[in-house]
């Protein structure tokens, strides 16, 4: 009998991961998340880049500790014909193969998908790029802060009269891995059930996963493209507003903290301005529907910001809740860190980390979403060092002795002299 946390519904499932950066990480970490093997295969010498983004001390950051948690690192030469050997004879041993190479590079390099599924006719294979594998944008290079652009999401971000800004984390990179990871799986879930039904296997289009961030973005835009093609709308940036829908922002309190107060629904609203003192407000018949909140919003701002004035963050949010107002503070990481929601449900994990030159005790990384069983699953391990895994996978999978490992070490090496 399974332990309530060895919950591991992706257990036996084996993945591949290509991928740099953090769009194909992100995917691969929440296969492993779940329990699935997941083998990142490393350039040699520098590893993946991310080793080095945020990079505060020492040689592995805490950005690839975190996006690389539970997976095993192995360290192949992809531009060399026995480092895509190795790749062909490991996929024979996975259920699923992530890559987020430029289109074409596995093509270039002799291992793409044709070539994969004829080494494993059951293989998944999730590609994530800039802009997809097909059309007149596929080959051009692309970060996400690119594809956020073309995705629309840029353009609604910020001020009004300022340019659009970015959001502080790589949120293009992030739900295209999301998307990759639910691709994978969707995909999984289908060969199961053909596999059930006697069917034949998935045909080959069918197994490749075709992930691409400025969609994935755009997937993100809810009625962006509809209120534009019916009603001739074109959406704003509002700062801290959401168009349409008010009043919700963030108000500063007395002592210069700030809230967020979402008080937008209709009987919300009701009690949302009774508390604040402002019965005037609630009684208003044209404020009954949010339409034409959104049109006031400059007057229910100032209302609500000069109660908020009156209040620390504390106070107002104490009164908020006991009137049923969705309301919360704006948190930094010290705030999460210390939050008591976040510690029930094992959503901040402990662990000593090494980043390359020193260990620091009982550093917190973000748990395991969602939750399976009341509370975030366990990390079992951080994101590795380099090549950590290389002489354990290539014995277990494909039954290297001891020098055969030792050459392909030395080859691995050869290659930084």
């Amino acid at each position: 009998m399974r332990a309530e946390n060895d919950i591991a519904p992706l257990a036996g499932i084996r993945v591949l991961e290509l991928g740099n950066y953090i769009a194909a990480p992100t995917a691969g970490r929440m296969l492993a998340d779940f329990g699935a093997e997941v083998i990142k295969v490393e350039r040699p010498g520098t590893g993946d880049e991310l080793r080095n983004w945020r990079l505060y001390s020492g040689t592995t950051s805490m950005l690839f500790r975190t996006i690389n948690r539970n997976k095993k690192s192995i360290v192949l030469d992809l531009k060399t014909d026995a480092g895509r050997r190795h790749v062909l004879e490991l996929v024979k041993h996975c259920d699923v193969l992530l890559e987020n190479f430029r289109p074409g590079t596995l093509e270039k390099w002799g291992i793409g998908p044709e070539v994969l599924s004829v080494a494993n006719p059951d293989l998944i294979i999730t590609r994530v790029s800039a802009f997809g594998q097909t059309g007149p944008l596929s080959q051009r290079p692309g970060f996400a802060a690119v594809a956020e652009a073309l995705g629309g999401f840029r353009e609604l971000v910020g001020d009004p009269d300022r340019p659009p800004v970015r959001v502080g984390v790589s949120i293009g990179d992030s739900i295209a891995g999301l998307y990759a990871a639910f691709g994978s799986v969707m995909a999984l879930f289908q060969r199961e059930v053909r596999r059930g039904n006697t069917e034949d296997a998935l045909a080959l289009h069918e197994r490749v996963i075709d992930v691409a961030l400025n969609e994935s973005m755009l997937s993100m835009m809810e009625s962006l493209i509809p209120d534009f093609e019916a009603y001739g709308r074109t959406r704003e940036r509002t700062g801290g507003r959401m168009e349409g829908i008010a009043p919700s922002n963030a108000y500063v309190c007395r002592g210069g903290a700030s809230i967020v107060i979402a008080g937008n629904g209709d009987s919300i609203f009701q009690r949302y301005m009774e508390v604040i003192g402002r019965p005037d407000l609630a009684a208003d018949p044209s404020l009954r529907s949010n339409r034409a909140r959104w049109e006031r919003r400059d007057e229910l701002d100032a209302a609500i910001g000069e109660w908020t004035g009156r209040h620390t963050a504390a106070e107002a949010l104490t009164i908020l809740e006991s009137a049923g107002v969705p309301g919360g503070p704006i948190y930094t990481a010290e705030d999460i860190c210390a939050d008591p929601q976040y510690a029930a449900r094992n959503m901040i994990q402990r662990f000593p980390v090494s980043s390359g030159t020193e260990i620091f005790e009982n550093v917190g990384f973000p748990g395991i979403v969602p939750v399976i069983g009341g509370k975030s699953l366990p990390i079992r391990s951080l994101g590795p060092d380099l090549g950590q895994h290389t002489r354990e996978v290539f014995s277990e999978l494909l039954g290297m002795d001891e020098a055969e490992i030792d050459a392909l070490v030395a080859e691995t090496e050869e290659v930084l002299l």
